[in-house]
């Protein structure tokens, strides 16, 4: 589970005080929550604009102080949800071929760099659908299909993934050079698909 949490101040002794149950959420195989100011939080609209689209649209508040509304005053920018969406897809693109350089063939390192790769690229299918004027699917089989028909590249590949993960199919030593391949050429679409979309004023 992603956790953000989001504070009026926030000191090392708040911090330190807070530690023993970062420590235990995390080894429990949770991220530490993620931690903002609230001014921290209203000012990174900008250059988080794929982040407060996507926890806009996705969350659920566990905890409220009486009066507080996390998404008071804020609306994220097409222009700047273009940017940011173009510049982290190139950046898990590169991430992917570094990952596939060192991965010396090896058919479980491969499968555990794709399941890795899978929740930031289903991350970036959701804003490139928004961009584009689309409500993402909340089903992530459906959502692969969906921004693989609007930027031009085969979804079987990240449907394969998915499917991994979830564990209703998983992936075969002999079957996941060509997904690694699918998924790879994919992404490089995605990236390619991006860099002729107009910025919007």
């Amino acid at each position: 589970y992603n956790v953000l949490v989001v504070v009026r101040a926030l000191s090392l002794e708040a911090m330190r005080a807070a530690g023993a149950v970062a420590r235990a959420w995390e080894e429990a195989g949770n991220p530490v929550p993620l931690t903002l100011t609230e001014a921290e939080w209203r000012s990174s609209v900008d250059v988080f604009a794929i982040e407060h689209a996507d926890i806009k649209e996705r969350h659920r508040v566990l905890f409220a102080a009486d009066g507080f509304d996390l998404f008071r005053g804020i609306n994220v920018a097409p222009r700047d949800l273009r940017h940011q969406l173009e510049y982290e897809a190139l950046g898990t693109l590169l991430r992917l071929r570094g990952r596939i350089l060192a991965s010396g063939d090896d058919p479980k390192v491969r499968t555990g760099l794709l399941a890795a790769s899978a929740s930031q690229v289903l991350v970036l299918f959701r804003a490139l659908l928004r961009l584009t004027g689309e409500a993402p699917p909340s089903d992530n089989e459906a959502l692969c299909r969906a921004a693989a028909a609007r930027a031009g590249f085969d979804a079987a590949p990240f449907v394969a993934v998915v499917a991994h993960r979830r564990g209703t199919e998983k992936l075969d030593r002999e079957g996941v050079a060509k997904v690694l391949a699918g998924y790879h050429e994919g992404m490089e679409r995605v990236v390619a698909y991006l860099d002729t979309l107009p910025v919007p004023g």
